[in-house]
């Protein structure tokens, strides 16, 4: 008789988890539309994203603010992508319990948040947010009480909101509406790589690093630091 339970204990977790992780792979590769659907979810929570942050300001700043990730429309990429990972991760546990759900969010809306502070530190040289002023926080990049709007938002997105937006996205893959998709598809995708590549070369004009190519004297003409900081206007370049 096998007497070493803590092996058993750990192939047990194992198997747990790989069976999760493939039951959301097969979720959304059992059909061609799923990965697209994933998208157009992405691009739609960006949106409303976006919106409550601008609403969020106007009431508590009392002022009205752009809150949009990318140089064109008002689209959150930090909201769109959380909510893209809240569905992938998240949505098969919407007949779990509500409090399963809030620790969930808690503590994936953290480590996610401090990931893509991180990575925008890394990536563009520069500060989206900075949390130091906010009691229990860690190096300005997360703090407690966001965390838990990161839970609360997983309940409602997982109970309510995804659904919802789940019935609208299913629309898109109508005949009739495809050209409409396609086109905003490609829309969105240089959207995405253009404001890429335009907050990193605001990174390099702040290290002074001048324009060496077409593409870096297209961005500073057209992109320059006043026209970032007036798009971006809760940025600051990192130390």
């Amino acid at each position: 008789m096998r007497t070493d339970r803590r092996p058993l204990c750990e192939e047990g977790m194992l198997s747990k988890l790989y069976d999760f992780l493939m039951g959301v792979l097969d979720e959304f590769y059992s059909t061609k539309h799923k990965w697209l659907k994933l998208f157009w979810i992405f691009l739609l929570a960006s949106l409303i994203g976006a919106g409550v942050e601008i609403v969020f300001m106007r009431v508590t700043a009392g002022v009205w603010m752009s809150r949009s990730s990318l140089l064109y429309g008002q689209f959150s990429v930090i909201w769109g992508a959380g909510a893209t990972l809240m569905t992938v991760l998240l949505h098969r546990l919407k007949s779990r319990d509500d409090r399963y759900i809030f620790i969930c969010g808690t503590v994936l809306g953290g480590a996610y948040e401090y990931l893509c502070s991180f990575l925008g530190e890394l990536v563009f040289g520069v500060i989206f947010w900075d949390y130091s002023a906010l009691p229990f926080n860690i190096g300005g990049r997360i703090n407690l009480l966001y965390c838990f709007f990161w839970g609360f938002a997983a309940v409602i997105w997982v109970k309510n909101i995804y659904p919802f937006l789940s019935e609208i996205v299913n629309r898109f893959f109508v005949k009739q509406n495809r050209i409409f998709a396609s086109i905003f598809t490609v829309f969105m995708i240089l959207n995405i790589t253009l404001s890429a590549a335009a907050l990193i070369r605001y990174g390099q004009r702040q290290e002074g690093i001048p324009a060496d190519n077409a593409i870096e004297r297209f961005l500073d003409e057209h992109y320059d630091d006043e026209y970032l900081e007036y798009r971006y206007q809760n940025m600051k370049t990192a130390a």
